[in-house]
């Protein structure tokens, strides 16, 4: 999120902005321009396969299925936000022990039907989130063991890093300036400013 510049007496306008990890191209963010983000990372050398790793927001999901072509993209849920909504069924801890083991090998049938038996509360939301997802739930101590990273962290840490920037106390943006400001914090953490 972003503080925009409003008139003065008027209440403080937040907005968001995306934000872009691609391994060997760096980073990018971009502001009210979900096509320009796909531009750009169609433009780049995509593999014959590569990963999309995001949380469970549909937003972000709309914006990765611009991204190459279905056949390309291998979508991946990422596991901490699995598991913290996993949280919110109400078991005992053995019942969640259970329940993650079986997601923790992508096993969300099995998970599902645990679920069910055991009646525990807040399963139905949970069970309606892995059906949503399910295509993105993987074996993640495979994928982990095969050397593939399992949380968007890199994602993250970029955001909390344009953020050192962006929301410096007091700061406002005019909404004209928000893509300059995030290209050049892009740019300085990609390193491709001068010293």
């Amino acid at each position: 999120m972003i503080r925009l510049r409003t008139d003065e007496g008027q209440p403080c306008e937040w907005r968001e902005y995306k934000a872009l990890n691609v391994h060997e191209q760096g980073s990018v963010a971009f502001f009210k321009d979900n096509e320009g983000l796909l531009e750009w990372v169609n433009a780049q050398p995509l593999g014959m396969q590569f990963t999309c790793l995001g949380d469970g927001h549909d937003g972000v999901w709309n914006i990765l299925s611009g991204i190459g072509t279905p056949e390309q993209r291998i979508e991946v849920l990422d596991w901490y936000h699995l598991i913290e909504n996993a949280h919110k069924v109400q078991g005992t801890p053995t019942q969640l022990e259970q329940m993650g083991a079986f997601l923790w090998r992508g096993e969300t049938q099995r998970a599902m039907g645990y679920l069910r038996q055991q009646q525990c509360r807040g399963a139905t939301g949970f069970i309606n989130y892995l059906k949503h997802h399910q295509t993105r739930i993987i074996d993640y101590q495979a994928w982990q063991e095969a050397g593939h990273s399992i949380g968007s962290g890199l994602v993250e840490s970029l955001v909390k890093q344009i953020g050192l920037r962006v929301k410096l106390p007091g700061a406002q943006w005019r909404p004209e300036h928000v893509p300059k400001v995030l290209k050049h914090r892009c740019a300085y953490l990609n390193g491709a400013l001068g010293a």
